[in-house]
């Protein structure tokens, strides 16, 4: 059958997802006849078709952590994606591909280890599948504000629209106000999911959470601004923040599945690092509040006000990223009644990206973390203590 160099361009466009086997089954039969009588589009099928086959199942987790990337990519460049996934959601999609890799490849002794999961309060010992119920619990609250339901039993109610307005006021919490502590809800709801999902093969346990994070991603892409509230039961951030919150629990607990299986595990994308970092840094002035509310030793020095009465200002100090996360940014040290931060820091410290978010997932000792330091070092050290408080079970 003769066809035009257009309809020849739009079949060839197909191959990526050909290759993926995501192609839909009416286009993907129409290609599959075009490759019987179209050599050079035969080949460069077959050569997809085998490099998408390192992503199967099957194979074990020994190829380059880029080549999953590079194949989208090329797919995405003959053919752009329709609804397109945000940037703030991109870590997401990859840190939960890459825990779901690691559990493919799991055995059935392996799903029987016992992981440590450390947090600033404790330590917690899950097996897989059991790590998998948690991070779904606590999805379900991005779930709720999409309008989605909620993976875990008696969770909540669900939302009359999909996505709510991106500029509307916030709406009401949806998630009841925690009486106990703040990490009660969290506890609550993986307890709820484990005790559910007990008995299941972990393989089922998987690919529901799996399709769960697959719904969360699209119904996502469709509120690209990323402002919907998402109210944890203890702090309401925009969507795109929880995202990003996702991405980084998903890559600290997939590293403590893959330490306790002894199985590689590869660290985020330099670009997915740096949002983590910048979240963190974002939020370690509420740490540094809750630290100095438990602890009054940790107060540190309090910003005076100017000799000649001029309005006060609060300290602040400067965080240097080093590694694939450069960056720089700064951080107020003090609290509103202090006047906002300005002038010159009070010190400088430096720090391997992954290391401040292995601190920020209370997995570093901060007072053994490798850090350069510059300035008032009491600053530096109320800093690195106050870093792992932003962890949770």
């Amino acid at each position: 059958m003769t066809i035009t160099e257009e309809q020849h361009e739009a079949l060839r466009s197909l191959l990526g997802a050909w290759a993926l086997g995501a192609c839909p089954r009416r286009e993907a039969a129409e290609l599959e006849q075009h490759l019987r009588g179209c050599p050079g589009c035969a080949e460069e099928a077959a050569r997809l078709r085998d490099a998408a086959g390192w992503l199967s199942a099957d194979e074990p987790l020994d190829q380059p952590a880029s080549l999953r990337q590079q194949v989208l990519d090329w797919c995405l460049t003959r053919r752009p994606a329709e609804l397109p996934v945000p940037a703030w959601g991109v870590p997401y999609t990859a840190e939960t591909a890459k825990l779901d890799a690691l559990l493919r490849d799991l055995g059935p002794e392996e799903w029987q280890e016992v992981a440590e999961l450390p947090w600033h309060g404790g330590t917690e010992y899950l097996r897989p599948a059991e790590v998998l119920c948690h991070l779904a619990a606590v999805d379900g609250y991005v779930a709720l504000a999409l309008g989605l339901p909620d993976p875990v039993p008696g969770g909540g109610a669900t939302a009359d629209r999909r996505v709510p307005p991106q500029d509307a006021a916030p709406p009401l919490p949806r998630v009841p106000r925690q009486s106990g502590p703040p990490w009660a809800g969290i506890t609550g709801r993986t307890a709820r999911l484990t005790a559910e999902q007990a008995g299941q093969p972990p393989q089922r346990v998987r690919a529901r959470w799996r399709r769960h994070c697959h719904e969360l991603v699209r119904t996502a892409a469709l509120a690209p601004q990323g402002n919907t509230p998402v109210d944890f039961g203890f702090v309401t951030v925009p969507l795109r923040d929880a995202f990003v919150d996702r991405a980084f629990e998903c890559y600290v607990h997939g590293e403590d599945v893959a330490r306790a299986v002894a199985y590689p595990y590869a660290p985020p994308a330099p670009q997915h690092l740096r949002q983590m970092v910048d979240l963190a840094v974002r939020m370690l002035p509420a740490a540094l509040a809750g630290l100095r509310a438990s602890r009054p030793e940790h107060a540190g020095t309090p910003a005076g006000g100017p000799p000649d009465g001029t309005a006060r200002t609060g300290r602040q100090i400067r965080l240097v990223i080093d590694g694939p996360a450069a960056g720089e940014w700064l951080i107020p040290l003090d609290g509103p009644e202090c006047g906002p931060p300005g002038g010159e820091p009070v010190a400088a410290m430096v720090l391997d990206g992954l290391e401040f978010c292995q601190l920020a997932a209370a997995h570093r000792d901060p007072d053994r973390v490798p850090v350069g330091e510059h300035g008032d070092r009491a600053a530096i050290r109320e800093v690195l203590r106050a870093a792992p408080l932003l962890s949770r079970p």
